[in-house]
């Protein structure tokens, strides 16, 4: 009989044992209940076997429901908290079904009066012994309205069953908001029962980024610390609310944790992480050993460790910059060894956009070069403009205004005297930083001399760390100054002037491009590199081809060769993308890139590079279809390319080819996006995002894998031949301008000649045609295919200019270089090809 089992089971030999067999004996009626409509359901299996079965199985269960509901509604208030505890103790009873009797409970709780302490202590030690965390949850919320009617003394006497419960929700698998919700109730009514008292699990046992705290709440336990730490808790979001943050700053001087607050967080930032197989898994949905990982903070503490940011970033101000930027990259970056706690990251970016001093923003602007990760790089975009309305400028503003210059003096560079040589620390171009020492005998090194290792280890590693950080500064800084060819923005010449063109480190980048400058009469001129602008200009902004006509581009990009002027990325000889008449006509979509095989792989890591959002393909719900995402003009406007695996036959990991599909725009409205017809998205949009799409295509199409065509009867041999050496897109037509310009000045020029989209290379053995798309080669007079994989070495013999970097030139000019000397080439591989050609 369940009657039975239930008294057997609910034996603890505890003090509460005899309210527990009361409450049975006085509600025996509803275990009889409880009883039939459980052996209704065992035997419910075997009446389904017909309509007429099944509707007198419904009725009977029907039945017996509503007899319960009945005598529960007639309850009186001693029956009613018998029949609670009664249905507390049969719920997940046992296996006949996954009993729950909440709804049953809740209205049950709520009506009647009189709870005993006790009759409240068995009810919480109950709950805490059903196995599913999200059943305890729900039953420890019906359970605590019981609790909350209690009075002092009340209270008081369960107190220990309030402090268990509290350790074993924080101990347990719970919904995040669940679990706070459940937390503080408990909290409040513990708080009632003494002031001073910490509950077990508010401060993790084992953490140790909260040791510091951890011992102060044992050895120096006070009413004003324990409502501090309870307001830490509070808080659940990245951003806490004004009154929060006053509410902190007053209780953390009233326990006077300003110096400890400051601890915990230089622990967070640096201290050790928590490993998987000592401490378990720091998140619920990593089950086993099968996974070892790291992490900083467990996700049952995260609320603690969001307020101890808050607190520390509060109390300590400017002091703080650092630890919160190194918690921000360790927890929100890639490739810091720790699991990703996006939570604790977006916290302690926010704190740092509130701090509001110049150290703050220059971390700021790093994060934004360092992090990749879509929801917190809208975090960093969010704190930035906070930091800037303070200053009542916008955030592209404070964006240029807080780039560091590492002390570098005007001409870039930093030098140290370090026993007798000179180390320096210089900008040598747009991606090079170098770190050299002079010797008193006017040696110059790149490597440091014993002397200065042996000597000054300290100063030798601030600056190759220096060098370090200059280095990354100056790579974020050319892909910001790249990011503006689509913006269209201008600047007051004084602000340009001091932000950009004077910076040590932004000038350096910015003297290397040309500049349109507006004067008095509102006509625009453009300047070339290194040149000052003529008279007293108002505005400027940078220049693009798409502005320019074509004369003005040809005389462009001929003086920049001939100057031998390398910019930091590619101007003069920038692709163009137009709207074409085919685009036109599909209206809100450009096929222009579609139908394309890439390597996947390739294709999503190029994504990431280039500051692109996509989703990954593989084999689970939504991983069928791909939208990669990018913003341009200052995020106004969002391009997005589809793709999709090329095949359903791939394994179960990811496919190794993706195909191309549609490109599509978008126009932000609000905290929306609006899809948006070709013709109204801005040429320079337009042709920026189109650049993007171009280069990924171009890079990880299969047409550009020279071993493609040893694959035999492979099935995208056929899209290989076609696009392997078709009709070449922007990319390649501006690759063929360079080369007319650059050809001329080769040693090998005489051996070469452009034809249409092929360079030709006359050898001693044959007559060669490369690829201006793919760079891969067809042998003269059959056109047979030369396979040459290129290896790590540099273009050609070292010394060929090229105006800008582009690695499918440096491989097109390294190929016409090995093929004009063909009589030298020793790699048997090719050479049999070459023979088996002529």
């Amino acid at each position: 009989m369940l009657y039975d089992a239930l008294v057997a089971a609910s034996r603890r030999n505890d003090a509460l044992d005899d309210v527990r067999t009361a409450a049975l004996d006085r509600a025996r009626w509803l275990v009889d209940l409880l009883e039939r409509q459980r052996t209704e359901t065992r035997s419910g299996a075997t009446m389904w076997r017909g309509p007429e079965e099944y509707e007198r199985y419904e009725a009977m269960r029907a039945a017996t429901r509503a007899e319960i509901g009945g005598r529960l509604t007639d309850c009186a208030d001693e029956e009613g908290r018998a029949a609670v505890l009664s249905l507390l103790l049969a719920a997940c009873f046992d296996d006949t079904g996954l009993w729950q009797y909440d709804a049953e409970v809740k209205p049950l709780i709520a009506r009647v009066h009189g709870w005993t302490p006790d009759e409240v202590a068995v009810m919480l030690l109950r709950v805490t012994e059903y196995d599913m965390g999200y059943w305890f949850a729900d039953s420890l919320a019906v359970v605590l309205g019981a609790a909350e009617r209690l009075g002092a003394d009340g209270l008081r006497a369960v107190a220990p069953q309030l402090r268990y419960v509290h350790a074993e929700l924080m101990d347990t698998e719970v919904e995040a908001r669940r679990r706070a919700s459940l937390a503080k109730r408990l909290r409040a009514l513990l708080a009632g029962v003494d002031e001073a008292h910490i509950p077990e699990g508010l401060i993790p046992a084992y953490a140790p980024w909260a040791a510091a705290l951890r011992e102060r709440a044992n050895t120096s336990p006070t009413p004003e610390l324990a409502h501090f730490v309870r307001h830490l808790t509070s808080l659940s979001g990245p951003r806490p609310a004004q009154r929060w943050r006053r509410t902190c700053i007053e209780l953390a001087d009233a326990a006077t944790v300003r110096e400890l607050m400051a601890s915990v967080l230089r622990e967070l930032a640096e201290g050790d992480p928590h490993c998987s197989r000592r401490h378990g898994s720091g998140i619920s949905w990593i089950q086993g050993d099968a996974y070892h990982h790291h992490y900083v903070v467990h996700q049952n503490d995260g609320d603690l460790a969001r307020g101890a940011v808050w607190a520390a970033a509060l109390a300590e101000g400017p002091a703080a910059v650092p630890h919160l930027a190194a918690l921000a990259l360790r927890t929100g970056g890639p490739g810091t060894g720790v699991m990703e706690d996006l939570k604790l990251a977006g916290a302690a970016i926010n704190a740092l956009a509130e701090i509001g001093d110049p150290a703050a923003l220059e971390a700021l602007w790093r994060l934004q070069s360092q992090v990749r990760h879509r929801g917190l790089r809208k975090q960093l975009d969010t704190a930035l403009v906070t930091a800037a309305g303070k200053q009542g400028i916008t955030a592209g503003q404070l964006i240029e205004r807080s780039v560091p210059a590492h002390g570098l003096a005007p001409d870039a560079s930093l030098e140290r005297d370090l026993g007798g040589y000179r180390a320096r620390v210089a900008i040598e171009d747009a991606a090079t930083v170098r770190l050299t020492f002079t010797g008193p005998d006017g040696r110059t090194s790149r490597t440091a001399p014993a002397a200065v290792k042996d000597g000054f280890a300290d100063e030798l590693k601030e600056l190759k760390a220096l060098a370090k950080e200059v280095r990354g500064t100056l790579s974020g800084e050319r892909a910001r100054i790249e990011a503006l060819m689509s913006a269209g923005r201008s600047w007051p010449y004084d602000e340009w002037r001091r932000y950009y063109r004077d910076h040590p480190l932004t000038g350096v980048l910015v003297r290397g491009l040309i500049w349109e400058f507006q004067g008095a009469d509102g006509l625009w001129h453009a300047v070339a590199p290194m040149s000052e602008p003529p008279g007293e200009p108002e505005r400027v902004r940078l220049w693009h081809p798409i502005r320019a006509s074509a004369d003005e581009i040809r005389e462009w990009r001929a003086r920049i060769v001939a100057e031998r002027l390398r910019q930091p990325f590619k101007q003069a000889f920038r692709e163009i993308y137009l709207l074409t008449p085919a685009e036109e006509e599909t209206g809100v979509y450009s096929n222009r890139f579609a139908a394309h095989v890439v390597h996947y792989r390739r294709l999503y890591a190029l994504f990431k590079e280039r500051g692109w959002q996509a989703n990954f393909l593989g084999r689970y719900d939504g991983g069928y279809e791909g939208k990669a995402r990018a913003e341009f003009s200052d995020g106004e406007w969002r391009a997005c390319f589809y793709h999709e695996p090329a095949t359903e036959d791939y394994g179960d990991y990811a496919p190794d080819h993706a195909a191309t599909d549609q490109v599509r725009f978008e126009r932000r409205d609000g905290r929306r996006w609006q899809e948006i017809p070709l013709v109204e998205v801005p040429p320079l949009v337009f042709s920026e995002a189109m650049r993007d799409v171009d280069l990924f295509v171009g890079v990880t199409s299969i047409a550009a894998d020279p071993d493609w065509s040893d694959r035999g009867e492979d099935r995208y041999a056929a899209y290989w031949r076609t696009a392997t050496f078709g009709e070449l897109t922007a990319s390649a037509e501006a690759r063929r301008d360079a080369l007319e310009r650059i050809l001329p000045r080769l040693r090998i020029a005489d051996r070469c000649s452009l034809d249409g989209r092929y360079l030709v290379v006359q050898g001693d053995l044959g007559s060669y045609r490369i690829h201006l798309g793919s760079s891969n080669i067809l042998m003269e007079p059959d056109d047979a295919y030369l396979c040459i994989v290129p290896s790590r070495r540099s273009s050609g013999d070292g010394k060929v200019f090229l105006p800008f970097e582009d690695e499918r030139l440096s491989l097109i000019l390294s190929k016409a270089f090995l093929l004009a000397a063909d009589t030298k080439i020793t790699d048997e591989t090719i050479l049999r090809q070459i023979k088996r050609g002529a």
